[in-house]
């Protein structure tokens, strides 16, 4: 009996693919909660149960785990390619809108809240020059304009080039960050429904009729 006690509580070992994903799941909940800055190599390998070393031979360093949950978490999915394997109205090749494709956005990231807190909470950390993530936010709209920009998407014949749309994406952008803002607080709103809202205002009617 006491053998068979024993074996019951051995300790179970996770492949290194689950401890790496324990160990980023573990920084995107205290990032979002506490900040970067407010948090250290050590409080993520409490909150797994292992070393401070055995964290470091999974992520390498302290910014370089940043890296990876931004990378490889938030900017993992919601992309226009999920967007066209999705078989959703106005996704497909030779009718990608992009109304449709912001809905879709909005949508995926109404289903990862934490995800979306982490980002807030990054967006305003990243003001400092200093901060390890400084340049990428710097870029944002940037580097969202460029990879738009590779798309094809079916537009009102009004706009002479995708490059005509680039105040409305910018505005599209900036109101989906600050209803996101909204939604993290207290009480709630519903993202979808308030984006709904927002919508008719961005890509107004009649212009942008059939094109939604």
């Amino acid at each position: 009996m006491a053998a068979e006690t024993t074996s019951n509580h051995k300790r179970v070992r996770k492949s290194p693919l689950e401890r790496k994903r324990e160990i980023l799941d573990a920084a995107v909940r205290l990032i979002s909660e506490r900040g970067y800055n407010g948090i250290s190599v050590q409080d993520v390998a409490d909150a797994v149960g292992v070393t401070k070393q055995g964290v470091l031979r999974y992520i390498g360093s302290k910014d370089n785990m940043l890296s990876m949950v931004y990378l490889e978490n938030y900017n993992e999915g919601g992309n226009v390619s999920d967007f066209k394997a999705s078989g959703l109205p106005g996704s497909t090749v030779d009718d990608l809108r992009l109304p449709a494709y912001l809905r879709y956005l909005v949508h995926y990231n109404s289903q990862r809240r934490m995800l979306v807190q982490l980002f807030s909470v990054l967006q305003v950390e990243t003001f400092n020059p200093d901060h390890p993530l400084h340049g990428e936010f710097a870029d944002r709209q940037n580097s969202i304009w460029r990879y738009y920009s590779g798309f094809d998407w079916r537009i009102p014949p009004v706009f002479a080039s995708f490059d005509e749309v680039r105040p409305t994406v910018r505005k599209a952008l900036e109101v989906m960050d600050g209803i996101q803002l909204r939604w993290l607080r207290e009480p709630a709103i519903d993202l979808n429904e308030e984006w709904s809202e927002f919508e008719p205002l961005l890509f107004p009617s009649p212009l942008w009729d059939g094109y939604r």
